[in-house]
């Protein structure tokens, strides 16, 4: 598979997760914690089916242990930080914070072999993020003290879903089929959690299931699999600047659908996330170029820093 070719894979995940908030809505009155074990458990059986017909059950049984536990510790220590920090902060700051991600996946990228940290992708993250400062500033008033806790959860949360994102690269020899193990384990442990923390809530109508399937297929579950083939194979750091563009195509989608107003901030936000997207595909493209020698070495412009 080629390397643009894994990256618009792994794009498909962030187009998924841009449906997240619609049919999390749909959910209610269904706590975190139990969504998340029934829509982890819908991925793992979805991943069982792929496997079982691309005979990958053999693959599975080579994957070392300590891959399993980097996997399972990154799909469930992000969802147990993230509903965690929204319990103990407000939501609007938490998800900010969390949403250091992608800008942490770029500067993290820097440190694989072969790859390099350039300040125009550094550029671009951050002129995404600043895009999607704007598209919630509208939302919270301040960083409250009180609220600490939860925001080193939701800090914590980003910096362990970059991790795992990135460490994903290191782990290249494992198949994309272990990602239905993570999955599985993710069901289990979320479960656990939902049995100590939460009372158990279930739909109240037909769209409710159908949400829940929907998450299960797409951007609770299915996306982990697209995404893992973008990380492993793809351009590590355009998908990281990329992905910000999850949360302003969630708002267009919930515009789309009534659930939340119009406002010019969602334009701007909009130009500053195109253009930060814009700036890490060129990055892309211009050491592309680099390493099959058609351009002069990037040390003389200062562009590109190598990679420890």
């Amino acid at each position: 598979m080629s390397r643009r070719g894994a990256t618009l894979i792994g794009f498909t995940a962030v187009l998924l997760w841009a449906l997240l908030a619609l049919f999390t809505v749909e959910t209610a009155p269904v706590p975190p914690f139990q969504l998340t074990a029934l829509c982890f458990g819908i991925g793992a059986v979805t991943g069982l089916v792929w496997t079982g017909l691309t005979g990958g059950f053999g693959k599975l049984a080579r994957v070392p242990m300590a891959a399993y536990g980097f996997g399972i510790a990154g799909l469930f220590g992000y969802h147990f930080c993230y509903f965690t920090a929204l319990r103990l902060a407000p939501p609007a700051q938490a998800g900010l914070i969390a949403y250091l991600w992608p800008l942490f996946i770029v500067l993290l990228a820097g440190l694989l072999p072969g790859e390099r940290l350039s300040l125009t992708h550094i550029a671009g993250a951050v002129l995404a993020f600043a895009g999607v400062v704007l598209l919630v500033a509208g939302k919270f008033g301040g960083f409250g003290p009180t609220a600490l806790p939860g925001y080193a959860m939701a800090f914590l949360c980003a910096l362990i879903w970059s991790t795992y994102s990135v460490g994903s690269r290191r782990l290249g020899h494992v198949p994309t089929e272990a990602v239905t193990v993570f999955c599985a384990a993710t069901a289990v442990l979320s479960t656990m959690a939902h049995l100590a923390l939460e009372p158990t809530e279930w739909p109240q109508h037909a769209l409710g299931w159908a949400a829940i399937a929907g998450l299960g297929l797409g951007p609770v579950g299915g996306a982990f699999f697209t995404w893992d083939i973008g990380m492993k194979r793809g351009d590590i750091q355009l998908l990281g600047t990329a992905s910000y563009a999850a949360p302003l195509l969630s708002t267009l989608i919930l515009i789309a659908a009534g659930f939340a107003p119009a406002s010019p901030a969602i334009l701007a936000a909009a130009g500053l996330i195109v253009a930060g997207a814009a700036l890490a595909a060129w990055a892309s493209a211009r050491q592309r170029r680099l390493r099959a020698g058609a351009l002069p070495s990037a040390g003389s412009d200062g562009r590109s820093l190598p990679s420890a």
